[in-house]
């Protein structure tokens, strides 16, 4: 395990130690689950935006996608029955 060292203000030290304190956790504990924390969620978007470019790739390599309409009633179907089918592609090149 490697150290490394952090400049915080006195403020942001004082604020971190309270909310170490209020969680029954060291400050050291609190700083380390906050940088996990704060690294899933970049490693967590970055995978989204990677996932959103690929899908646009392949709807721009084949030419089709899905109508909005069938979107939206797909999703509104989906918060009450998990098995309802995904709607078609279908063409949006002319």
């Amino acid at each position: 395990m490697s150290t490394i060292s952090l400049k915080l203000t006195d403020e942001l030290k004082q604020r971190a130690i309270g909310a170490a304190h209020v969680l029954g956790i060291s400050p050291h504990a609190f700083m380390v689950e906050a940088i996990r924390q704060a690294v899933h969620a970049v490693e967590k978007r970055a995978a989204f935006v990677a996932q959103a470019r690929d899908a646009r790739a392949e709807m721009l390599a084949q030419g089709q996608g899905y109508a909005p309409d069938d979107v939206r009633a797909y999703l509104h179907s989906r918060l009450t029955d998990r098995s309802v089918v995904r709607p078609a592609k279908t063409p949006w090149r002319k």
